[in-house]
């Protein structure tokens, strides 16, 4: 494979690379070395992916090997290196300017993508490279969980809870066995996809989704959905370290939305009366358990809720007071008109203090609403809906994000919710019926109420939010990202490195024009009541190389091989058309075997992309 010396390091590519793939390894490196943020644009079909990765690993090597090469040199100087330092943790410095610095690891590389099947393509690419890095594959519950009683739960934070009080309580065999299998050579040994760690699970009697915690640990690459990092519940349930990280976001065209969408909600009627509901029936429960004496109607005080393992009557009833209070408070505002009414997100600060939820009482609350849920959680024949709490738990989580001082909170409730507005508007929705129509909802839960909405309007919120976790640096990259300018200018922090790079294809080597004839005058269509007419079909045939589904394709040669001009497309069509009807989805496939010329179908998708 050829090897490159790119912006002063050593590359091993594949194959010999484009002028377009040098220019982006050679962007990509600049970004890396000089920890610089980058958006580069290059379009679909010039091998992001692969030059993405091998640069990035071949700047992770020769990082490591720049540290090596300096602790050998110190060493035969006779100098004593850091020696307050234990000798496992050496291969870590790094040079700033003439005064040497040690960090704790070498820095480890993020690679985000929009789904796991996108990250399952990039995991393969990477196995066709020479690089084989530690590598770790972030999942949920959903996708890596194999202990069945927990993936019959409907909810996925019930499966959270649940997971959470057979971990604890030991009685997940999956789980009691990552210890042991967690330095097996078959896993540390090979890059696997989502798919992959299952089939180990499975095959060992293991859980996946704990693997990859151990696995994250001493990873040089993670891969994960980019909602994992962009959320904020998302990044400390998956306890995602982002200090001197390396963040990729590959397929960036859709951060924007993601952005914005991870950092907004809805709170209806329905989700806080359904949340009272919950906490009146658990209530119920824990007030038998306690002597009639005992009072649970004692005056609010947030700060005194129960923070430890028992959940207490009174902490449950203080949770249904904020509940009242908030829904009061919701319910309070005026809403002059069905378009509901919009406020500054400094609002929202206003509104949430009136149900006693601050900074100061926000860990308190959150902390009783999990161990809520937690009780909630598998209570056999109760029909009892905790979505209502999980949504209330996670909105404290995104308002009262961080931890700042009592003296810097005013500041940073003004800098966070610049980003946002608070909107309220009238439940009319149809789901609203539905939900009214549920015979196990309370007769709070079927009134009319306002809805409660904080939605983000900016993507620089979460970017911001990811600087100030101490990264590296963040690249961007897509096939269509244009116009950087605007981009860039809506990211609200600075990207030093820009690329808009060609394609590989240059314009003299594709035509791109619409028929609506064929030769013998036929309209071409592709509408369901004229594609399977013989003429148009043979018309068709006669025409073109590229069609737009394989049953087309199939049906218009068979048409064109019962026509007279068949010895004239001869040249053109495969020698055998073969039927497969096995494919996955039980729909007819056609295989085009050693064929003459090209013939093809295209999604309209990539007709669009044309």
């Amino acid at each position: 494979m050829p090897l490159l010396k790119l912006n002063g390091v050593t590359v091993d590519f594949p194959f010999t690379p484009y002028d377009c793939q040098k220019d982006y390894m050679t962007k990509v490196l600049e970004c890396l070395k000089q920890s610089h943020n980058g958006v580069l644009e290059s379009p679909t079909g010039t091998g992001k992916t692969l030059c993405l990765l091998c640069a990035t690993l071949a700047w992770r090597e020769h990082f490591k090997d720049s540290i090596s090469a300096r602790k050998i040199s110190e060493k035969l100087k006779g100098a004593e290196m850091f020696p307050n330092t234990p000798f496992s943790s050496w291969g870590t410095a790094a040079t700033d300017g003439d005064k040497p610095v040690y960090y704790t690891d070498i820095p480890k590389i993020i690679y985000a993508s929009r789904t796991h099947s996108q990250l399952a393509q990039v995991i393969s690419e990477l196995k066709n490279t020479t690089y084989r890095p530690k590598v770790c594959v972030l999942g949920s519950r959903e996708q890596l969980c194999i202990n069945q009683e927990v993936m019959r739960q409907e909810s996925n934070h019930v499966k959270v809870h649940m997971c959470r009080d057979k971990v604890s309580t030991r009685s997940c065999g999956f789980y009691n066995n990552v210890e042991e299998r967690s330095s097996d050579r078959e896993l540390l040994n090979s890059i696997l996809d989502v798919e992959d760690l299952v089939k180990f699970g499975n095959k060992q009697r293991v859980c996946p989704y704990f693997l990859t915690r151990s696995l994250k640990q001493h990873a040089d690459i993670i891969f994960m959905p980019y909602n994992y990092l962009l959320d904020p519940k998302s990044r400390r349930a998956h306890n995602i370290e982002l200090n001197k990280a390396v963040v990729i976001f590959d397929e960036a065209h859709n951060v924007e939305r993601m952005c914005e969408e991870s950092t907004s909600f809805d709170l209806t009627p329905y989700d806080v009366a359904s949340a009272i509901t919950a906490v009146d029936r658990l209530l119920e429960e824990k007030a038998k358990e306690v002597s009639r004496g005992d009072s649970v109607t004692e005056d609010i005080n947030v700060e005194s809720l129960s923070s430890g393992s028992k959940l207490e009557v009174t902490t449950i009833a203080k949770v249904k007071q904020i509940l009242l209070d908030l829904e009061a408070a919701i319910d309070s505002i005026d809403v002059p008109s069905e378009k509901g009414i919009t406020k500054p997100g400094i609002f929202i600060y206003e509104l949430l203090e009136k149900a006693h939820l601050t900074y100061s009482t926000k860990t308190a609350v959150y902390e009783a609403l999990e161990q809520i849920i937690g009780s909630l959680t598998g209570k056999p024949g109760a029909f009892l809906n905790s979505n209502g709490l999980q949504k209330l738990a996670d909105i404290i989580q995104l308002v009262f994000c961080g931890e700042p001082s009592e003296l810097d909170r005013q500041r940073k409730m003004e800098s966070y919710s610049a980003y946002f507005k608070v909107h309220i508007h009238r439940d009319t929705s149809a789901a609203k019926k539905k939900q009214a129509a549920d015979p196990w909802a309370s007769a709070s839960s079927k009134k009319q109420g306002n809805i409660l909405s904080y939605w983000c309007f900016s993507p620089g919120f979460s970017m911001q939010e990811l600087v100030n976790q101490g990264v590296r640096c963040i690249i961007l990259t897509s096939g269509t990202l244009s116009p950087l300018t605007t981009f860039t200018s809506e990211m609200r922090i600075n990207f030093p490195v820009l690329l808009e790079n060609g394609h590989v294809i240059s314009r003299d080597q594709i035509y791109v024009r619409v028929l609506d004839q064929g030769p013998d005058s036929v309209v071409l269509s592709s509408a369901f009541n004229r594609r399977f007419i013989p003429e148009v079909m043979a018309s068709l045939g006669n025409t073109v190389a590229v069609w737009v589904s394989d049953e087309c394709l199939y049906l218009s040669l068979v048409e064109v091989t019962k026509s007279p001009t068949r010895s004239r497309v001869k040249q053109l069509l495969p020698r055998k058309l073969a039927a497969d009807p096995t494919r996955a989805d039980g729909s007819p496939g056609y295989d085009l075997v050693a064929p003459y010329g090209f013939c093809s179908y295209q999604s309209g998708k990539l007709q669009h992309e044309l």
